[in-house]
């Protein structure tokens, strides 16, 4: 089985991006491919197709939950 996850080498440590469907204890073989870096243009154009097909209610949705700053940090 294959899937590509994304991670970020932090420490000496590979640390994935999102949650891999893998079980805990796994041994995996990994294949490393750095991505380029974007330029501040098509960082803007990444961030803006979040609300891409989303329809207003869900984008004031999204919003709502995000100015919920408890929810993603320990206070």
């Amino acid at each position: 089985m294959s899937q590509t996850i994304n991670a970020i080498y932090e420490n000496g440590v590979f640390r994935p991006l999102n949650h891999p469907n893998i079980p805990e204890g796994q041994t995996v073989q990994l294949s490393v491919e750095i991505a380029p870096k974007l330029t501040p243009e098509e960082m803007l154009q990444l961030a803006s197709s979040v609300y891409e097909n989303l329809s207003s209610q869900q984008i004031d949705e999204i919003e709502e939950i995000s100015l919920k700053r408890d929810d993603f940090f320990e206070v």
